[in-house]
């Protein structure tokens, strides 16, 4: 009888504890052990994507209220525990969707608790919009095939030995190659191994995934869903299954909606009964915890009435997330803009239409406070969640009012505490749905212009670590709005930019960045061309102390792709369309930033770089009339 792997239970937090001769080391909560090299550290993967993350800084923060939706559960472990017999047909992979907050991350985390502590759960990951490469299928196959490893110690070897292929990691390889040499294969290597009899004697083994629609990589995901059909049409006998959940999407819809997936519509599933039971037992615990509550029990009863409980949970219909925010939006404690009791607000939730209108009064709670319409737009757009000092570090507002405006809206965002580690997080994605959506939030729509604000904060970060974030920022910007009436607002707004880099080092990069970069370009590109020349003259003749620094990192650095520091040259080549008023005026802005670069790094700072030499060549190809089409050559060489 093979001997089970070892398990510990008391290393919560621990990295690295030593036994002996071998490593214990700790991913995401899951346990195992380690010899030689480190399977897991090459692999490199998402380390909160499992069921077993931290759900309060890595959401969805949801679990099933104790002895709610048994039904439903109990429907996927029969179909888990089916076993194959020749002859009998059985599907692989389950596909279960609802809409929004209906309770679909729940039941999968409870689903996934179940089969871990029975040893025959392979890998969970939790997909969540926004929340870097949680969002994305780059690290996926990765991620599954490291808990792979750790659950299943017999298929390690076979996933060690894959990775013999130095460029199995690397995106030149495709997903479906990823998951078949570092999932698929090693599993199914070890169970024609010595897993066969625990195989046999156990049932078969789970993948969990969740939030299938959250992930940005459409491709990808239909990558995956392609490549796990077929795989399991070459090994129908393989005792894997894979469970998915997500909202009903076009691309996932027409993959999985075939006969070889059981599909389930959790909005079939009439939870009332259990939502009752959870607002009961949440308002039960409320009464204890508010003071309030108490008084108003003592002098008049229970609270909610059972006529209360009863309308609301009808008004809530079934949606667990509703019942959720709803009841966190009554209790929430009083402010001084909001004096309403628990008492005063319940009856308000009746008169709500769905979860819109309790966002929108949530929100209303901090809408008369500074800063409010930024921070909630940095919130809603950015592509990597932030602690609350790196809100007010990037936004450059003062941390306790970026605190102020969270701690009102508690019900719907997850706001931790004053600390660098707990990131900001909405409660659920239903929320960034509604904020970027103007139909459905109004005043509190997080437009798609605000991109090109939070670009800039990222370059004013001086930072090349937010590089990345700035250009992510820009692009979506650049293909989601009017490029010239938007670049025009943001110049005017010069108040928004005292006390950071100047602006137009920002536009002058950026600008450039869409000339030369793999973004793509605006119809405008005579405009992108005289704006490009007009502020990098603006910026060359700036007298920050930064521009000089800009100048000899930034700009050429972001122009060239090179941060090796070598020697670079950089040539454009375009025929436009322009008047001669406009080549005049271009011409003129370019000899002066030629004069000024040259100042500025060569006498102001020769230590920036040694020697350095910038050209600018429109040739006259000929004239008709008034317009003159000219072939321009923009030239930046370092030496």
């Amino acid at each position: 009888m093979a001997e089970p792997h070892p398990h510990f239970e008391n290393f919560s937090g621990a990295r690295h504890v030593q036994l002996g001769q071998q490593t214990v080391n700790l991913i995401a909560g899951n346990q195992f052990l380690a010899n030689g090299n480190d399977l897991i550290l090459r692999l490199n993967p998402i380390t909160d994507a499992s069921h077993t993350r931290n759900r309060a800084t890595s959401p969805p923060n949801s679990e099933c209220f104790p002895g709610t939706r048994r039904g439903v559960i109990k429907g996927i472990t029969s179909w888990v525990n089916t076993r194959i017999v020749l002859g009998r047909r059985v599907a692989h992979i389950y596909w279960f969707h609802g809409f929004a907050g209906s309770g679909k991350s729940a039941i999968l985390l409870e689903i996934a608790r179940i089969y871990a502590r029975s040893g025959r759960l392979v890998a969970s990951f939790f997909f969540f919009s926004k929340q870097g490469d949680r969002s994305k299928m780059n690290r996926f196959a990765a991620t599954l095939a490291s808990q792979l490893a750790i659950s299943v110690p017999a298929a390690a070897p076979f996933v060690e030995a894959a990775l013999k292929d130095p460029g199995l990691l690397t995106d030149k390889v495709s997903l479906s190659t990823q998951l078949e040499q570092l999932v698929y294969g090693p599993f199914q290597a070890a169970v024609k191994g010595s897993l066969l009899v625990r195989t046999l004697a156990r049932g078969p083994f789970l993948i969990v995934i969740d939030g299938l629609d959250e992930c940005e990589d459409k491709v990808g995901v239909k990558e995956f869903i392609i490549h796990a059909l077929d795989f399991f049409r070459r090994n129908p006998s393989i005792p894997l299954r894979i469970l998915i959940a997500s909202r009903v999407e076009q691309h996932i819809h027409a993959h999985l909606k075939t006969e070889s997936v059981v599909v389930r519509d959790l909005d079939d599933h009439s939870p009332d009964d259990e939502v009752q039971a959870f607002l009961e037992a949440s308002f039960q615990l409320a009464a204890k915890q508010n003071p309030i509550i108490q008084a108003y029990i003592y002098g008049h009863g229970s609270w909610p009435t059972p006529s209360y409980m009863g309308m609301l949970t009808r008004h809530i219909g079934g949606s667990f997330i509703l019942a959720s925010t709803i009841f966190k939006f009554i209790v929430q404690p009083t402010t001084e803009a909001d004096p309403m009791t628990p008492m005063d607000r319940l009856p308000l939730t009746l008169e709500m239409n769905g979860l819109d209108s309790v966002y929108k009064q949530t929100l209303s709670r901090s809408q008369h406070l500074p800063h409010f319409r930024t921070i909630i737009s940095t919130i809603a757009l950015l592509f990597e969640p932030l602690s609350i000092v790196e809100i007010s570090a990037l936004l450059g507002i003062e941390t306790y009012k970026v605190t102020l405006v969270l701690l009102n809206l508690q019900a719907i965002i997850s706001v931790p505490g004053f600390d660098e580690k707990g990131v900001v997080t909405v409660c659920h994605k239903s929320l960034l749905d509604f904020l970027t959506t103007e139909s459905r939030s109004g005043s509190f729509f997080a437009p798609p212009s605000f991109h090109l604000h939070l670009s800039y904060y990222y370059f004013a970060a001086h930072s090349r670590a937010y590089w990345h974030l700035r250009d992510r920022h820009w692009e979506s910007f650049v293909t989601a709005c009017d490029f010239v009436n938007e670049i025009e607002e943001f110049k005017a707004c010069q108040h928004l930019h005292i006390g950071r880099t100047p602006y137009p080092a920002f536009l002058c990069t950026m600008l450039f960045y869409t000339l030369f970069g793999p973004v793509s370009r605006p119809s405008s590109s005579t405009y992108l061309l005289t704006e490009c020349a007009k502020q990098l003259a603006l910026t060359a003749g700036c007298p920050d102390p930064l521009i000089a620094q800009w100048l000899g990192e930034s700009l050429f650095a972001k122009l060239s792709g090179d941060w090796s520091g070598k020697p670079w040259g950089l040539r454009y080549s375009e025929n436009f369309l322009i008047t001669e008023q406009l080549w005049k005026t271009l011409q003129h802005d370019l000899e002066c930033a030629s004069a000024m670069i040259h100042a500025h790094i060569v006498s102001s700072n020769p230590r920036t770089l040694p020697s350095s030499k910038y050209e600018y060549d429109f040739t006259d190809v000929y004239r008709d009339g008034m317009y003159a089409q000219h072939s321009s050559r923009l030239q930046f060489s370092l030496w």
